[in-house]
């Protein structure tokens, strides 16, 4: 007998971070202590910094069970074509309504065709469902099926695109918020595989020439050589700042010069810098991209570039790819709309030159951050995102347990029953 779907509730709740409004920010915005003085720029915000939101989502079924999902949107919504701020109640008749309409009564076991479902649905103005309400319900979808089939969702997504899932877990990556120097700290001493993202994202963090970059990149090789047997990535996020630093053609040998110093700063470390520029449209994001990856790979300069700005939805990752214009896409998670959605982009990376970095927000849940979690294990992705927040330490606990619990439930474990943390290539 199938497990139904029996009733959908929507609560208004909070998120792990802030809404922060990136055009002011890069326009010069002042900070404050944790606040930023001035007017907003971006449609949708009352001030340049606010509180973040979220819209937990409980799927009640036939067994009595209850599923659940966190409708989130990024850190910076609005900016690089993505939807406009999510307002918890704004959205909450949405999901009580037609969603609600639309899912009860179906199989929960079925995960894969709600989540289509729920995908291909329209709002009461006949506009495509918010990115979060995608995101967030689909989360529960995915748990209600792990709880009427008796598995994990990491089986759920693995037997949906009938991939054959991680055995150990996945690179977790640290995000250090403005705190770049403590949390670092932080995440050597833990260990962490990938660090520490840095939050570069204005002129003034990167250097009128980039030297505070290099100049913290240098530090933190320093630091990591002080824990033997440790060899972290490092991953710095730049916001698109170099492209104000530098200005277009990147293939420039100032520009490929530069890169070169990022590359000794961080020696021995392989290092990976994320948005580089934003041209303001995917098109000449990607142009610009592929210039600055030719270019770095004719001088040998071996700094990879991520793609993040105008890297949004699935077509938006499947775009870069087709391109080789970055050797790292981030699927921005709460950005591809449905959860399966971001399983699917990390999939289109398999047998190409490309990695998938299962990304996401610092502004998300520990709901939906273990949800990540599980698609992460699914499709092997080349590294996941510590989050919620920007303390780093509950971030990587969240993702990092999460993941530890699923392989020993799935019987994958080494040694005396500990679950070992090792890259999955």
């Amino acid at each position: 007998m199938s497990v139904r779907i029996e009733s959908i509730r929507a609560i208004p709740t909070v998120s792990g971070f802030f809404f922060d409004d990136q055009r002011a920010i890069k326009a010069g915005a002042t900070q404050e202590g944790f606040d930023y003085r001035g007017d907003p720029q971006t449609p949708g915000f009352r001030r340049i910094r606010e509180a973040g939101e979220a819209l937990s989502v409980e799927l009640e079924l036939s067994t009595g069970a209850v599923a659940t999902g966190d409708c989130c949107a990024v850190q910076y919504s609005g900016a690089g074509g993505r939807d406009p701020l999510f307002r918890a109640e704004k959205y909450r008749p949405t999901v009580e309504g037609p969603v609600a309409s639309a899912l009860t009564g179906r199989d929960a076991g079925e995960f894969l065709a709600n989540a289509t479902l729920l995908e291909e649905m329209s709002d009461e103005e006949g506009d495509r469902l918010h990115t979060a309400i995608r995101y967030g319900v689909s989360q529960a979808l995915l748990d209600a099926a792990a709880l009427a089939t008796g598995t994990t969702m990491t089986d759920v997504l693995a037997d949906a695109y009938d991939v054959e899932p991680a055995t150990e877990p996945i690179p977790v990556f640290g995000q250090s918020g403005d705190e770049r120097r403590a949390n670092a700290e932080k995440m050597l001493l833990k260990g962490v595989p990938v660090l520490p993202h840095g939050l570069f994202n204005s002129v003034e963090k990167v250097g009128e020439q980039g030297e505070q970059l290099v100049e913290y990149v240098a530090w933190l090789s320093e630091r990591a050589s002080r824990f033997d047997g440790h060899e972290p990535r490092f991953h710095v996020d730049v916001y698109g700042i170099l492209g104000e630093v530098f200005g277009p053609p990147y293939d420039r040998d100032e520009v490929v010069d530069y890169f070169a110093s990022l590359q000794e700063a961080a020696r021995p470390y392989p290092l990976q810098v994320e948005g580089p520029m934003d041209e303001g449209s995917r098109e000449a994001q990607i142009r610009a991209m592929a210039t600055l990856r030719d270019g770095l790979s004719e001088a040998n300069v071996a700094v990879d570039i991520v793609a993040d700005e105008w890297c949004n939805t699935f077509d938006d990752v499947q775009a870069f790819v087709d391109a080789e214009a970055a050797d790292v896409v981030q699927v921005k998670t709460p950005d591809l709309g449905g959860i399966h959605r971001s399983a699917e982009a990390v999939l289109a990376c398999r047998g190409t030159e490309t990695r998938a970095y299962l990304g996401g927000t610092c502004n998300e849940t520990d709901v939906s951050a273990r949800a990540c979690a599980h698609v992460a294990l699914a499709t092997r992705a080349a590294q996941v995102l510590a989050k919620p927040g920007m303390g780093f330490d509950e971030g990587f606990m969240v993702v990092t347990n999460e993941m530890r619990r699923t392989l020993a439930r799935r019987g994958r474990v080494t040694g005396e029953g500990e679950t070992e943390v090792v890259a999955d290539d």
